[in-house]
């Protein structure tokens, strides 16, 4: 899979956060924590964000970074979704037409990679770490996917191989030395 630069700075530059601002706008202050969720009720995702919060609160790269949350649901939706998450300094993209996963080329899931038994089994710890399923809204077979975006292109990136995957997002914020001068 590769990126086409055009068809990722549109998306980027198109994307409007809760906020106000593009995701474009803020990666060309620095490079920010671009975390792409399949939808609000998967387990894996709110997994994702209870990852994301402890990172943050970790003290670590991550806690210096500027996150956005893209995910299919409408503003409001994303907004409470991260705040159940005491994310309320992440800015949140609402992306229905899944425009930002097209663009940093996340597909839609196999049955496997979806409900394979590798997924059964992360999804049965999941749960019992609290991390219930929910409603879904959006589109049940999009993969995530976690990037470190700056200046509109991609420094880093985590696709997901099935959707149990969980990526380490302290050491994904991590730069190299040459990067955070």
């Amino acid at each position: 899979m590769s990126t086409d630069r055009a068809d990722l700075e549109a998306a980027l530059a198109s994307a409007a956060t809760d906020r106000g601002e593009s995701v474009a706008e803020i990666s060309r202050r620095g490079p920010l924590l671009l975390l792409l969720v399949r939808h609000a009720g998967c387990t894996f995702c709110r997994e994702a964000l209870a990852d994301l919060a402890r990172a943050r609160a970790g003290g670590g790269a991550a806690a210096g970074m500027p996150v956005v949350v893209v995910q299919m649901g409408t503003p409001e939706e994303g907004r409470s979704l991260l705040d159940r998450y005491g994310l309320q300094d992440a800015a949140v993209v609402s992306d229905p037409q899944r425009r930002l996963y097209a663009a940093l080329d996340l597909g839609r899931g196999s049955l496997w990679q979806l409900f394979g038994p590798r997924v059964w089994w992360r999804g049965l710890l999941a749960t019992l770490r609290g991390h219930l399923v929910g409603r879904l809204v959006g589109d049940g077979f999009q993969m995530p996917g976690a990037f470190i975006i700056e200046d509109g292109r991609v420094v880093r990136a985590f696709r997901h191989r099935d959707a149990a995957d969980r990526p380490d997002l302290e050491g994904l914020c991590r730069l190299p030395a040459a990067a955070e001068s």
